[in-house]
């Protein structure tokens, strides 16, 4: 059995090529828990664990293309070793 946990730090960046304006900076954290036994392996990731909300990037062509960050989001996840 095993934990993780993860952390994304981003500061203020270039929103498009021209400078016009930034995305802001973020915090992001993430986590995992697993658990393995013989050839088996379950794993559950849990991205962005405290719920911000972010912007991801842009397509730098204008200000109308800003990602989102993905919200709270629950993987799991059970594989099979041959």
């Amino acid at each position: 059995m095993g934990f993780g946990l993860g952390f994304l730090a981003l500061s203020d960046r270039p929103g498009d090529l021209d400078n016009t304006f930034d995305l802001p900076g973020y915090f992001r954290t993430d986590a995992a828990l697993f658990y393995k036994r013989d050839n088996w392996r379950t794993q559950l990731n849990i991205e962005n664990l405290f719920d911000i909300e972010y912007f991801a990037s842009t397509n730098f062509d204008s200000r109308s293309s800003v990602n989102p960050g993905a919200p709270f989001t629950i993987l799991g996840t059970i594989a099979v070793e041959f």
